[in-house]
């Protein structure tokens, strides 16, 4: 269906595909990932939009093959005044209208062999998209997807992640042979993704989903495709596979690795020999021997293993260091209220100490980024910040912390940094080279976004954060540096997000958005509801247990004990097994 060849693509700034090749088939469901700022969007825009770029190699796209595509960035529209039902079935109802114009046309023409041939392409072209059942389908989709009670609800009264999964139905709909998603479960809740989750695994067609969450790449796909410092590979089979595969293949590496640093270091010592006698004995065989070492010396160099899929650099993130507190109260919300057209939250009242670190979870649309906002700007008379206590502000809406027409350097100057040596050295620790701080903000991937966004926190002097959606758009690589930064930092932290997986590696305890009220749960209850609802019997303790057993071939790879990693992969495989 799709046949990507040695195609090559490059930005002025960047290279971004060096040969890549790719094929997508007849029941694959692909997972499309990647560090942030690889150029996973562009490859999916070039697969949309082959005629906008200049490209070397080939990209062979069957000629009659139908594309679906759901975008990150889409929102819904407050003046969009239709049902759900006509915004999911408006190809339909349009091709619906187009036949029974051509109808009400033959009846009064003498000329009917015309309006016979676009009768019949109608027809053909509602038939392909299965519009003789549409209606029906439409209402099992809205159903399993939980949004049954909703199909005749106006669109503009949808949360942003309801129609996030709207969108996903209106595409599924019409029967696309290449279903593409770019990061559908972003800014998704808990119950919106796990129906993301159902729609993904229903569908029939061919499917190419960008997605950093692990929910979705552990329970939906069968195929992964990995983009990485312009190379790509591909690997057919469950992504808990690939990972496998690749933490094999890091541990062989190492190994390898480590006996060429041997073997260079001993030809490093000739070569210093060599060259000491050389400076006074200028003997023709000494140079010759020289220049022989120097030869094995470039080649050891050069067969140096690289590993662009094993050996992936995460962002160094470390936020500011909080002044030691006692555990006093950093925040304090009495009686919060907030309303837009309706009743979002009420007589809300809570605290939260300075070295507390609570998740603000709930529904989409429930109010948690308003609240978030309001405690940022702190001019609400319900909201006190205590003495002492400098907040930093992470955004879902990047825009609003970042200005998108400042160059990356610009925007640290402003931050308060004096040279553009001092911004370069800081941001290479967050994935930044020199080439790239020149550009304008609004170029950059939504992921390279977010770590501006936490290299601007981390380089305050902030010793609460508040971070709304912190995981969003970030690769997987990013989420475990950030997961590690929030275990080290020494001050509170209220984070709104979805990502269970983050949550529970990093949060003490969870506010909970219910009935316009928030409650308090401890984590022990927040695990035991995500599991009622979400996973399967023995999912969370067997990732738990495997999160342990990679923890220790981390730390036995790193004292070079290769063979206690392998002894300790083969437990992990079966474990891998269960799961």
């Amino acid at each position: 269906m799709i046949k990507v060849e040695n195609l090559s693509y490059s930005f002025p700034q960047k290279d971004l595909f060096n040969k890549i090749s790719f094929t997508l088939e007849d029941g694959q469901h692909c997972a499309f990932i990647g560090t942030s700022g690889s150029g996973k969007s562009t490859l999916i825009d070039i697969l949309l939009n082959p005629d906008r770029y200049m490209y070397d190699g080939k990209l062979e796209i069957d000629p009659n093959c139908r594309i679906g595509y759901v975008s990150q960035f889409s929102q819904v529209e407050k003046s969009n005044e239709i049902t759900v039902f006509e915004y999911v079935a408006e190809e339909f109802i349009k091709l619906q209208n187009e036949i029974n114009l051509i109808c009400a046309e033959m009846e009064t023409s003498t000329d009917l062999d015309p309006l016979l041939e676009k009768y019949q392409q109608a027809l053909d072209a509602f038939q392909a998209i299965g519009g003789d059942d549409y209606e029906n389908n439409i209402s099992k989709k809205l159903n399993l997807a939980n949004l049954g009670k909703h199909e005749n609800l106006m669109v503009s009264k949808l949360s942003g992640g309801e129609f996030k999964l709207i969108q996903v139905i209106k595409e599924m709909l019409t029967n696309p042979d290449l279903m593409i998603m770019d990061e559908p479960d972003v800014y998704l809740d808990f119950d919106n993704l796990n129906s993301l989750k159902n729609l993904i695994n229903s569908h029939k067609g061919i499917m190419l989903i960008i997605t950093h969450n692990r929910y979705l790449l552990n329970h939906c796909f069968n195929k992964i495709i990995h983009l990485e410092n312009t190379e790509l590979q591909e690997f057919d089979g469950r992504y808990i596979d690939y990972n496998f595969s690749l933490l094999l293949r890091k541990i062989e590496l190492q190994e390898l690795a480590a006996i060429d640093t041997e073997e260079i270091e001993r030809n490093e010592k000739i070569i210093n020999n060599l060259r000491a006698k050389a400076s006074y004995d200028s003997e023709a065989a000494r140079g010759k021997a020289l220049y022989a070492r120097l030869k094995i010396q470039e080649r050891l160099e050069a067969r140096r293993i690289k590993a662009p899929f094993v050996d992936i650099k995460q962002p160094d993130i470390c936020f500011p260091s909080a002044n030691e507190l006692e555990a006093t109260v950093a925040l304090k919300v009495n009686d919060y209220s907030v309303a837009f057209e309706d009743v979002l939250l009420e007589n809300v009242s809570f605290e939260i100490k300075s070295n507390d670190k609570v998740a603000l979870i709930g529904s989409n649309g429930t109010g948690k980024t308003t609240l978030l906002r309001d405690i940022y700007k702190n001019n609400h008379p319900s909201i006190e910040i205590s003495e002492g206590i400098d907040v930093a502000f992470l955004s879902q809406l990047q825009g609003e912390m970042l200005h998108e027409s400042n160059t990356i350097m610009e925007e640290f100057l402003e931050a308060g940094f004096k040279t553009y040596q001092e911004i370069n050295s800081y941001l290479l620790g967050y994935g930044f080279e020199e080439d790239i701080t020149h550009q304008k903000i609004g170029s950059l991937s939504g992921g390279e976004k977010n770590i501006l966004q936490l290299a601007k926190i981390s380089a305050s002097k902030a010793n609460m954060l508040l971070l709304d959606e912190p995981t969003s758009h970030l690769d997987t690589y990013s989420q475990i540096a950030l997961e590690k930064a929030i275990e080290n930092y020494q001050g509170a932290i209220l984070m709104v997000s979805h990502d269970f997986y983050f949550i529970v590696n990093c949060m003490d305890y969870v506010f909970i958005i219910e009935d316009k009220s928030i409650r308090k749960m401890s984590m022990r209850k927040f695990r035991k509801m995500i599991y009622a609802n979400h996973f399967d019997k023995d999912y969370l303790e067997l990732e738990q247990t495997k999160k342990e057993v990679e923890t220790k071939i981390e730390l036995a790879l790193k004292n070079t004990d290769f063979l206690q990693a392998k002894e300790l992969s083969e437990e992990l495989e079966l474990l891998i097994e269960k799961i």
